[in-house]
């Protein structure tokens, strides 16, 4: 592996662990911010010290190598300790989504077979009452920032690293070695185990982090994504902590009021100069009633992915703030984003270019690859992809083939190299034999001035025919007839992609990450026809 160069990036040594990376590679930085939160800022030093304590506190605990511990922390100073502390000791941390219910944990709990939880506070009732449906058990809890008395198996984090000398060495893990899993989004079934090695966020942070954003020392970089998510994690700490910025962690929900305080430095005292978001968080921003100037911010630089970004928000976000959205495609799978614009070159209504490192091909249903203009199933190949699913071999042999990886996204190449989303393969319709796709015709709908989101799905009509219906949710205050937003299609796409059938609603369904799931309304409308 260490002869291994990748878009002129090498390959991490023989031995290499992360985490020992990331703290290594800041020692000439010590006295600055590494982390800002509600409560204040963690500098580079006492990040240092607190991972290496943490380490440590594991290891006395009898953790061993590649045993699993699980995250469940809302964003603050303690979860990038959590999860370096438990990677510089070998052992791997679960990082899950805080939004979850206690039947989830608890199968994360049993399928990961995690020995020990380190949860904020606030969590703990959920966990606890997953604690007691799991056929599990694990050895103690360790709590960050209690809000009530903890029980005997439950210790507070910060006389835990008190309690212990920070460890010298790093565990000798490899750059092959399991170091962390994070768990997919499951819109079908259990969500899956995916597993990612040492080397994997090196080689994001190498590839996009550093030579496609060109994000710098200087830089304050603020997420909405939340950092058990993929892009989050990448966004938020191996990304800044490999040039050595400062990132400003938040732990409330991401709402406009909440990303647009900060934004203007009224939290942590900071401004953000590289924000990474998504679509439907941008919409939301762009609906504020009071956006500030683009002279009150810091911005220089702001990052889109989680869904295609439609191109009118991107035209509108730019005329607001002077800043373009580099708009990108990752995924669990691929741990960060493979396709994107660049901040140089952004072409909007496309996800840009692939990623130097990284290769792409569209296949059709025989496999071949597709001609340019044809809609054709995403692989990706590249350094960054994961290991596997954890006791899950028919998904990964599914998902992991022969070097490359089935994204489940169907796109179209343009004549320049760039890529136009399609839809989640499940999602794409067959319309008069011809494939629709959902999201091209919602990024149509949300020109519309009265329309503020869309969703498309495929509904039979009365010849048993599959149409698209959209679900629309209309800015406040504002209304528009079912007739008119059709013709206002009918004039933009081929008059086969006008939605045949409207429902207007107060709200869509969506994941913790802002991705419509189209998948319930598909259900709800099963439902309601009998289907």
């Amino acid at each position: 592996m260490s002869n291994l160069t990748i878009a002129g990036v090498d390959a991490p040594g023989e031995r290499f662990n992360f985490a020992q990376h990331l703290l290594e590679s800041n020692l000439g930085r010590q006295a600055k911010a590494a982390f800002v939160d509600d409560l204040g800022a963690l500098s580079f030093a006492e990040l240092d010290s607190r991972v290496r304590r943490m380490a440590a506190g594991l290891r006395a605990l009898g953790l061993r190598r590649e045993e699993r511990v699980l995250l469940l922390m809302h964003d603050s100073n303690d979860w990038p300790v959590s999860f370096l502390g438990a990677m510089f000791a070998g052992v791997v941390p679960v990082a899950v989504n805080t939004l979850l219910t206690a039947d989830d944990y608890a199968y994360m709990l049993e399928h990961s077979r995690a020995q020990l939880v380190l949860c904020s506070g606030a969590l703990l009732p959920v966990l606890t009452a997953a604690l007691n449906k799991a056929d599990h058990e694990v050895g103690k809890v360790i709590v960050s920032r209690p809000v009530a008395p903890l029980h005997p198996a439950e210790v507070e984090l910060e006389s835990f690293l008190k309690s212990h000398d920070a460890a010298r060495r790093a565990a000798p893990t490899g750059g092959d070695d399991p170091a962390f899993w994070l768990y997919s989004s499951g819109s079908t079934g259990r969500p899956k185990g995916t597993v990612h090695s040492h080397a994997n966020p090196y080689w994001t942070a190498e590839l996009y982090g550093k030579r496609v954003l060109g994000l710098r020392e200087a830089d304050v970089c603020f997420s909405a994504a939340k950092l058990f998510f993929a892009y989050g994690l990448g966004n938020a700490l191996s990304f800044p902590l490999s040039v050595g910025a400062t990132t400003l962690l938040m732990a409330e929900r991401p709402t406009p009021d909440a990303v647009l305080r900060r934004w203007l430095g009224e939290v942590g005292g900071l401004r953000p100069t590289v924000f990474f978001g998504a679509p439907t968080g941008f919409a939301g921003i762009l609906a504020h009633t009071t956006l500030p100037a683009r002279e009150a911010l810091a911005l220089r630089l702001v990052s889109s992915a989680g869904e295609a970004l439609p191109a009118e928000l991107g035209h509108r976000f730019k005329q607001h703030f002077g800043v373009d959205i580099v708009d990108g495609i990752g995924s669990t799978e691929m741990l960060h984003i493979f396709l994107s614009n660049t901040p140089d070159r952004v072409r909007y209504g496309t996800t840009g270019w692939p990623v130097p490192g990284y290769e792409l091909e569209l296949r059709g249903d025989d496999g071949g690859q597709v001609p340019e203009g044809e809609p054709g199933d995403l692989y990706i190949h590249g350094p960054s992809a994961a290991l596997m699913y954890w006791g899950n071999r028919a998904r990964t042999r599914e998902t992991f083939q022969g070097g490359w990886t089935r994204s489940g996204d169907k796109y179209v190449r343009n004549s320049d190299g760039s890529y136009t989303y399609g839809g989640r393969v499940d999602d794409m319709l067959k319309v008069s034999g011809i494939y629709v796709s959902p999201f091209e015709v919602e990024a149509t709908l949300i020109q519309h001035p009265a329309v503020l989101e869309a969703a498309v799905i495929g509904k039979e009509d009365a010849d048993g025919l599959t149409k698209a219906k959209a679900f629309i949710v209309l800015k406040a205050g504002s209304s528009v007839e079912e007739a008119e937003l059709k013709t206002f299609v009918k004039d933009r796409l081929a008059p086969y992609k006008y939605p045949r059938f409207i429902e207007f609603v107060a709200q869509l369904p969506k994941t913790a990450t802002g991705k419509i799931q189209r998948f319930r309304l598909r259900e709800a409308e099963a439902d309601s026809t009998g289907g």
